[in-house]
């Protein structure tokens, strides 16, 4: 099988090199705010399995680049799963928690209305929209939180922060599955396989780590596990103003995901604990 992954440096991307000989094409080789550029990158690879882990992902520089945004997270997948449906290549999109209002408490089904509250998710919404209007073996993976040893990210931020200050006030009534890139690029694998001996599996799927937890939740596990002494205190989310609206609640029920597919929701407290060996072997080899 030849998978042809878009994006090369994102989180999800450096996992799906690590854990297969896939081809990642970067900005360079496949432009996503290039009208007819992923297109033309499927036709020219030829792949049996297209995973689209590339994304605009600055959310709040998303509020003032709005049409950017919507190109690279909306237009361009599209794009690919059209290209995709043509040739009748398994298609694995990656989607977010965000599209999304946030509201109730209970985790959403793949099913739930979609009513996103900012720019980043009024594209993936459009991104998805596209991908479903398009057809053939597709899969839409919608997950949260999301963090590894690479890029930038919560985990990394906090054991920045944590080793400078001896308090950090982090909000704790956004509640959510944070979830290991390595888990999520392994499910995308998984996913294109079956799709490609079992077309009636496409559709919208949800995976998110377990259990459910707060950011605040979430710093005090990586502090706990990182061996910083730093205190979290919990604020509220008006404590905390950004540009962009996040979720109040971006629980995901996975369900479906595990029956389907057989992929259950990833242990996210294992997934830190090699995330932070990971990281410590980086620092050790510079």
């Amino acid at each position: 099988m030849t998978i042809l992954v878009f994006g090369r440096t994102g989180q999800v991307a450096r996992e799906l090199q690590a854990l297969a000989p896939v081809v990642a094409l970067s900005r360079e080789e496949a432009g996503l705010a290039t009208p007819g550029a992923c297109a033309a990158a499927i036709e020219r690879h030829s792949p049996t399995a297209v995973i689209n882990a590339a994304a605009y992902t600055a959310v709040d520089r998303a509020e003032d680049e709005e049409g950017l945004a919507t190109q690279v997270n909306g237009f361009a997948p599209a794009e690919m799963a059209k290209a995709c449906a043509k040739r009748d290549t398994p298609f694995v999109h990656l989607s977010t928690d965000y599209v999304f209002d946030g509201s109730g408490d209970a985790a959403w089904r793949p099913d739930d209305g979609t009513a996103p509250i900012s720019a980043y998710g009024r594209g993936k919404l459009a991104g998805e929209q596209g991908v479903v209007a398009a057809g053939g073996r597709y899969a839409i993976l919608r997950t949260s939180w999301v963090f590894s040893a690479h890029g930038q990210n919560f985990v990394k931020t906090m054991l920045r922060l944590g080793a400078e200050r001896g308090q950090l006030r982090v909000v704790a009534d956004q509640i959510g599955g944070p979830t290991p890139a390595a888990a999520i690029a392994q499910a995308c694998l998984t996913i294109a396989g079956q799709l490609a001996n079992g077309p009636a599996k496409a559709g919208t799927y949800h995976f998110s780590g377990a259990p459910d937890a707060s950011w605040a939740d979430f710093a005090r596990a990586i502090f706990a596990q990182a061996g910083l002494v730093c205190e979290v205190v919990d604020i509220g989310t008006t404590d905390y103003p950004t540009p962009a609206r996040r979720p109040a609640n971006s629980r995901l029920d996975c369900s479906a995901t595990e029956s389907t597919f057989g992929i259950a929701r990833p242990d996210w407290q294992a997934g830190l604990a090699a995330v932070l060996k990971q990281i410590k072997q980086k620092d050790t080899d510079k």
